[in-house]
């Protein structure tokens, strides 16, 4: 059951590593609807089995590079992110244990296959995917950069996914009116 969604979530969370040059050590995180998955308004009816198998093939995807996945929960717990707690080492961490219905499906799995699991406010990862437009932003670093995927649905979800690029500071000096005169 939901193999097919398995397999494109695997192919999802490749192309956006090999697109974002991702190195081991390095956050992707992932904002996943599971409703949206199975044709559904996002968050209308939460389904373990879809959030379970796009898990496993994003996870497989990601630990095959050495890099960390970021699972972000739903609205009702203000978009925490479960990661491993080695990823992580001196974060603050928050009292919560996702569940289907509030932390949502995907965070839930998640928390319960992680080794070492922990629950953060927010982070700042290098890259991500967001299945079923969850709105992944507030948890990349400056500055988010799109990236087109051929493989950019998941299911009946829309993906979309973002890398990051270090900041432009300083270059050519700032021309000010006083400077035409």
């Amino acid at each position: 059951m939901f193999e097919n969604e398995r397999k494109q979530a695997y192919e999802a969370a490749a192309e956006l590593c090999g697109k974002a040059g991702l190195q081991k050590g390095q956050i992707f995180v992932v904002g996943c609807s599971s409703s949206e998955i199975c044709g559904d308004r996002i968050g209308s009816n939460s389904n373990i089995d879809a959030a379970e198998a796009v898990f496993d093939g994003i996870y497989t995807a990601l630990c095959e590079r050495g890099v960390y996945l970021a699972a972000q929960c739903c609205e009702h717990l203000n978009r925490a992110i479960v990661i491993e707690r080695e990823a992580v080492r001196d974060a603050d961490i928050v009292n919560v244990v996702p569940q289907p219905k509030a932390g949502g499906s995907f965070a839930t799995t998640a928390y319960r296959r992680f080794a070492d699991p922990v629950v953060l406010e927010e982070i700042r990862a290098d890259a991500g995917i967001d299945i079923g437009d969850t709105l992944i932003g507030m948890h990349l670093k400056k500055v988010a950069v799109p990236v087109r995927l051929q493989h950019n649905a998941i299911g009946a979800a829309h993906v979309t996914a973002a890398r990051v690029r270090p900041k432009f500071i300083g270059g050519q000096r700032a021309v000010y009116d006083d400077d035409l005169k």
